[in-house]
């Protein structure tokens, strides 16, 4: 039977006889398949960086456009899947939302070998990758349904943390992976990868003619090998010999129409073969074997709901139902939005803000650090949240988000004069992946219990705000790089985003945090605004949800 006929987890007899255990299977099997629609997700912030290296002559916006994409398509299709569980159960949408994205995989795959494949194509397979955080709207809702409200920022908590791991094995993996024939020939051959480094410790002495009169390497190693011949004060050649470290390195002399050295510039020239291919194609087993296990263990269960049409009652005023939504959706596009922007955002902006350093760091190096700790504190957290509140979480969290934006305008990681302040930046952001992390725990905790008269509501508001913050890879990959283009840093941004932080902070005070807010949410410590609330208080509440006469 794919349908339970009875599900009340708020039951102790029914949860300890039957519910626990089908909560626990369910929770488990969607996890696992989250872990990988996140993976698919985010596949393409992975595979960006590498494709100018292949030979692909792509903008720098435009690769920031490919990055932005899928959080376009995401936050679309999860508008969508916010009112499916609600309606269609949990075991058709997981099932067929699992296997589906295959085909983006692998059209990827075979696409990306190919330096001829334009760029709108790439677009619209970056658009299809975001069916991958789309369906993210479909789960958080039936988790929310499958567990008592007091385990329910444990139960998401878990699943969403988890789930967000898939944002770092993709990143994670995706190096390591194309380094080799890992999936055999069946999938494509190697692809050529030349990576050019410009290196900037070569001074240059000009002359009013522009002559190059003089050449020195700032770096002791460097000057011991390099060869400068002149011609009274004119430079003739550069030469550099050949060590360990220089082997890679290429003098190129630029000069005028009478022969004379008009400019040197050295650079490191890298070349080896890779599968670039291979980051796509090795989720699609992980996939099927995701959609056996839900076909196969997942049940659906009845929640009180009126079609797709009642779903957007949390739109209407009835029990302020509308304010409280537009709230919700404020305050977890600053914890989610941020998540999955600055996850679909860190590769691009170590390569265009570090990039041009000599020695700059492989953007892959570092990039799966901030969605792993996000998705660890968003694990570990949820049972915290449970017992002191999502909105005292989400009110201290929200400012460390803050701290961390001044702290890189403020102390100058976001235009760099050199590579030494890189460690200082990456400390920074991965700060604000843990900020933005806890506070997506807390969130997942508060709005269960904001709409508490209404389990299906409860569950709809999961999917609603799920979808909204789902645009955070489109709209911080997309901003950062206009900001990038246009002003020369993402100073711009930060400062914007530090307002919007400061703005969902007060909304989260007023509402739900300070001594007597409209629904607050203390935990199952100190209680909430439902707990409060008489019996038949509680009644009205869900006879008007209800649309029930009194």
């Amino acid at each position: 039977m794919s349908r339970l006929p009875r599900w009340e987890p708020e039951d102790p007899q029914f949860w300890k006889e039957t519910g626990s255990a089908i909560a626990w299977r369910t929770c488990g099997i969607t996890t696992f398949s989250l872990i990988f629609s996140f993976a698919t997700w985010f596949v393409m912030s992975a595979v960006v960086v590498r494709m100018p290296a292949i030979g692909f002559k792509f903008t720098t916006m435009e690769l920031f456009w490919l990055a932005a994409i899928p959080g376009l398509a995401s936050g679309i299709l999860r508008l969508i899947h916010s009112n499916f569980i609600p309606v269609l159960g949990t075991r058709p949408v997981v099932s067929i939302s699992t296997i589906i994205k295959i085909i983006p995989m692998v059209w990827l795959g075979f696409v990306i070998q190919d330096t001829s494949t334009s760029w709108t194509t790439f677009m619209v397979i970056g658009f299809l990758t975001g069916m991958g955080g789309g369906d993210f709207s479909s789960f958080m809702p039936s988790t929310s349904i499958f567990f008592p409200k007091r385990l329910q920022g444990v139960a998401m908590g878990i699943q969403a943390g988890l789930g967000n791991f898939g944002v770092s094995i993709v990143q994670f993996v995706a190096p390591w992976i194309i380094g080799f024939a890992a999936l055999g020939s069946i999938v494509g051959g190697p692809q050529a990868f030349t990576k050019v480094d410009v290196l900037k410790d070569i001074a240059v002495t000009k002359n009013a003619s522009g002559v190059v009169t003089d050449v020195v390497a700032k770096r002791p190693d460097l000057a011991a090998v390099t060869v400068v011949t002149k011609d009274a004060d004119v430079v003739k050649d550069v030469a550099i010999q050949e060590t360990a470290t220089t082997k890679n390195m290429q003098v190129e002399l630029k000069k005028n129409a009478t022969g004379a050295v008009t400019d040197v510039v050295v650079k490191t020239v890298v070349k080896k073969d890779i599968w670039l291919q291979n980051a796509l194609f090795v989720w699609v087993p992980f996939l099927v074997l995701a959609f056996i296990l839900c076909v196969i263990y997942l049940r659906s269960v009845t929640v009180p709901a009126r079609g797709f049409k009642g779903q957007f009652e949390i739109l209407s005023t009835k029990n302020r139902a509308r304010t409280h939504t537009w709230n919700c959706t404020i305050t977890y596009i600053c914890s989610f939005g941020s998540f999955s922007g600055y996850s679909a955002a860190f590769p691009m902006m170590i390569k265009t803000i570090y990039g041009g350093f000599d020695g700059a760091p492989d953007p892959l190096t570092y990039a799966y650090l901030g969605p792993l700790i996000g998705g660890l504190i968003r694990a570990a957290t949820g049972p915290i949240f449970d017992k002191w509140g999502g909105s005292k979480g989400m009110h201290w969290t929200t400012l460390g988000q803050i701290a961390g934006c001044l702290a890189l305008i403020f102390g100058g990681y976001l235009k760099p004069t050199g590579l030494e302040q890189f460690q200082g930046f990456v400390w920074i952001m991965l700060f604000i992946f843990l900020m933005s992390g806890t506070n997506n725990a807390a969130t997942f905790r508060q709005y269960p219990i904001v709409f508490a008269y209404s389990p299906a509501k409860g569950a709809q508001m999961l999917g609603w705000t799920g979808a909204w913050a789902a645009f955070g890879p489109f709209i911080w990959t997309s901003l950062i790089g206009m900001a990038i283009t246009n002003t020369g840093s993402a100073i711009a941004f930060f400062i914007g985003i530090s307002i919007f932080y400061a703005y969902s902070w007060f909304v989260n005070w007023w509402y739900y945090t300070r001594k007597g807010a409209e629904r607050f949410d203390y935990g199952n410590s100190g209680g909430t605004w439902w707990d409060k609330l008489s019996d038949s208080e509680k009644e009205n509440m869900k006879r008007i949800d209800l649309h029930q006469a009194a």
